[in-house]
């Protein structure tokens, strides 16, 4: 057969496994989401094994009490027939002929006495007469009746002068059938002679069959029922934990007043009683936290708008003393101009609270519109250009050629950059703070690298809070108010993007701003990676650096410490 043949072979072959795999793969989930198929399936196996074991114990019992009931019978048959053709056998002459006649003689006897034997319940049987001590002419044994049918173990055990019975299968005109042999010596004048009765089995046969398809459509019926009250059983079980999976479902979406039914008092009921009694415990305390939460954010706004007001008295009044510094002693001119740097901190302060006061209310709304992504980086490299100069580091930009369009928020994404590269200048040590665009399509990515110190384990999920410090003695050279990237991450949220920070010790940290090109695209990948490729192999003989403990912040890294005073702008930081 050519190979273009079998192609259709092949393809229904593989069309086949396809579906295979897909049933299977669907029942394997069905499987693993029911706990009702679970247990009816389970139910059922065990239930297959008991019922198997038992058919076989009740057939193999009943089977063998037929046979020996039928055996019983038969023995008493064949000491019945012995004892009728025993006076007949007493003067027998040892010639053949006259055994051949003795013998036929004798089976008359034990045919005529057929009645008999059918009421005593061994049934029709097949006498057989034989000499074993005495050969015909033809070389066979002297016998009257089917004496080929007699097994030969059984013809050995009775010409040792034992009675016996044995069970054995020969070929009819008819076909196959299975005999009861029962054999015995029978006593005469010149020596033993062997009497034979072959009890057809046909009847127990058709008995035992019928038994066994009565077990068998029995099992199974006790099977089908036992499915159906397991199915039944389980669902009474399984329903309300359903009902209690949906109305747990419905109430983490935020429907706080779903409660479950409680019906009776068996443990299905306490159980709706004690998730009922827990779910009002924690709309409760839902409740006493959203209500926290709203004065916590009312008290922030409140004082941040109260203050502005006193503070722009402040700022005048400091703003004069500023101009007129030269006229001062040397100690009150540096005092005033730290009064003014201070003031500025404490303004950027100001509006980072709100700003956070209005994030945390969920009032912030996004002014999208399509921009091109390397406007806004430029814009925020132009922002924080006087301070990387004033600190040494160069900030090194790879921007693609072409335009890189998204639609976002032109003023927050812009703020976020600025927010990152200002960071980076802080922590770059002077050196180089690289960064790198790079869009697919559906996500544009913007890393920020600097070479400084870097992070140690575990700070890279820390950077994002509020007011943290990775070093507390560490002076901002920025003077940044210790919230520029809790309002970062916050900005990347309400774009659907990711905020993200590597970090290690020696190597420096990068932060990589994710967002979609589509507004409400869910991101599934960024285009950049978050590690730097660019990363040397550890060496075998380096020491390992003694692993950091994750701990809380403590007071003192919340603490506003005095910036020092730089020129250009002023920054938010870490």
């Amino acid at each position: 057969m050519s190979p273009r043949a079998l192609d259709p072979v092949v393809r229904l072959a593989r069309r086949a496994v396809e579906r295979a795999r897909r049933h299977w793969g669907a029942f394997g989930e069905l499987w693993r989401r029911s706990l009702q198929l679970r247990v009816v399936v389970s139910t059922l196996a065990l239930s297959s094994a008991v019922v198997f074991v038992l058919v076989m114990v009740l057939q193999v019992q009943i089977t063998d009490q037929l046979l020996q009931t039928k055996t019983d019978a038969a023995i008493r048959q064949a000491n019945a027939s012995a004892a009728v053709i025993q006076p007949d056998l007493s003067g027998l002459n040892p010639g053949p002929d006259s055994v051949k006649a003795r013998f036929t003689t004798a089976l008359n006897k034990i045919n005529s006495s057929g009645q008999e034997a059918a009421s005593s319940g061994a049934g029709a049987f097949e006498p057989v007469l034989a000499d074993a001590a005495l050969v015909g002419t033809d070389g066979q044994t002297n016998a009257v009746g089917p004496y080929v049918d007699v097994p030969e173990g059984l013809r050995k055990l009775v010409e040792g002068g034992h009675a016996g019975t044995q069970i054995s299968t020969v070929d009819r005109e008819t076909g196959p059938t299975t005999f009861l042999a029962v054999g015995l010596p029978v006593n005469s004048s010149a020596r033993p002679m062997q009497l034979y009765l072959l009890f057809p089995l046909t009847g127990e046969q058709a008995t035992a069959e019928v038994v066994q398809q009565t077990l068998v459509v029995g099992g199974l019926v006790l099977l089908l029922l036992l499915a159906v009250i397991a199915n039944l059983v389980t669902r009474q079980v399984v329903r309300p934990v359903r009902q209690a999976a949906e109305i747990a479902e419905r109430f983490a979406e935020g429907s706080l007043d779903e409660r479950m039914p409680v019906v009776g008092e068996d443990d299905v009921a306490r159980l709706a009683e004690s998730y009922n009694e827990m779910a009002a415990s924690i709309q409760r305390q839902i409740h006493q936290l959203e209500e926290f939460g709203q004065l916590q954010r009312r008290f922030t706004s409140d004082v941040s708008h109260e203050l502005r007001t006193p503070l722009t008295t402040v700022r005048m009044a400091a703003d004069v003393l500023h101009a007129s510094r030269e006229q001062f002693p040397a100690g009150l001119a540096r005092s005033t101009e730290l009064l003014v740097d201070e003031l500025d901190r404490f303004e950027s302060l100001l509006g980072d609270l709100l700003e956070i006061s209005r994030l945390d209310a969920g009032v912030e709304e996004l002014a999208a519109e399509v921009v091109d992504v390397r406007v806004l980086a430029r814009r925020a490299h132009d922002a924080v250009r006087a301070i990387a100069t004033s600190s040494g580091s160069a900030i090194v930009m790879d921007l693609p050629d072409h335009e890189v369009t998204a639609e976002l928020d032109a003023r927050r994404v812009e703020r976020i950059l600025r927010n990152l590269l200002a960071n980076a200048v802080d922590h770059g040590e002077g050196l180089p703070v690289e960064l790198t665009l790079r869009s697919d399509g559906e996500a544009v990515a913007v890393t920020v690298r600097d070479h400084g110190v870097g992070l140690r384990p575990g700070e890279a999920d820390l950077v994002f809070n509020r007011f943290w410090r990775a070093d507390p003695s560490r002076n901002r050279r920025t003077g940044g108010t210790g919230l520029g990237l809790s309002i970062s991450l916050e900005d990347a949220r309400l774009h659907g993007g990711w905020l993200q920070a590597w970090g290690e010790r020696g190597y420096g940290a990068v932060f990589r701003l994710t967002l979609p090109c589509r507004r409400g695209h869910e991101l599934a990948h960024s285009p950049l990676p978050l590690e730097p490729p660019d990363l040397p192999a550890v060496e075998a003989e380096s020491e390992p650096e003694p692993a950091v403990e994750e701990v809380e912040p403590a007071e003192q890294e919340f603490a506003w410490q005095p910036a020092e005073p730089v020129d250009g702008e002023r920054e938010e930081v870490r």
